[in-house]
């Protein structure tokens, strides 16, 4: 059966845009690692279901922000999510990521494939020259998964909100894939 549009697969995990059905999965999946480093709060039926409206009416406008979700066993689990954010800046061509797995997923290379499979729909694209991820400096999963999926760190920036390590990937044509991580605790399909 042919994959969706948008849809990426490194042959473990698949990369979809979010829809109506990850509603119940993401709340199930959500625990106090995924509030802490990435949403912010905790989530209710209310809260996610307008964060995926969201997301399908940005996959309908192609972007600012393109909301997939990291699924395993040939795409029927919903595993995490990962967002591209557009650099709002006319002519920036930049982008960032934002990833996170659900506890039943963690520690098995599925983070870094997901940032693998993102970067690499991005430069596909054709109009990103560079990808960022920001990691907290005391999130120690999240910058092994950008270091794992070859970012780079450049810098430790401080604004008025936050402090944060940038990570970056400059995006080169033609894309050649990267090989997949090894699982570390077997393969998961």
């Amino acid at each position: 059966m042919p994959l969706p549009p948008n849809t990426l697969s490194d042959g473990v995990v698949v990369l979809s845009p979010l829809g109506w059905g990850d509603v119940e999965a993401h709340l199930a999946g959500e625990d106090a690692e995924l509030v802490r480093w990435l949403n912010g709060g905790p989530g209710t039926r209310a809260t996610v279901r307008a964060h995926v409206r969201r997301a399908i009416e940005r996959w309908a406008e192609d972007g600012p922000k393109l909301s997939f979700g990291i699924r395993v066993r040939s795409g029927s689990v919903l595993a995490g999510t990962i967002d591209a954010d557009f650099d709002p800046v006319p002519g920036s061509r930049r982008a960032g990521l934002a990833y996170g797995v659900y506890p039943g997923f963690r520690r098995q290379g599925l983070a870094t494939r997901a940032v693998r499979l993102a970067a690499r729909y991005l430069a596909e694209r054709g109009d990103i020259d560079m990808i960022a991820i920001d990691v907290d400096p005391a999130n120690v999963a999240s910058i092994g998964v950008a270091r794992r999926a070859g970012f780079r760190f450049v810098r430790h920036v401080v604004d008025d909100e936050q402090a944060f390590d940038r990570f970056e990937l400059l995006v080169r044509a033609p894309v050649a894939p990267a090989p997949p991580p090894r699982p570390r605790r077997g393969p998961f399909r």
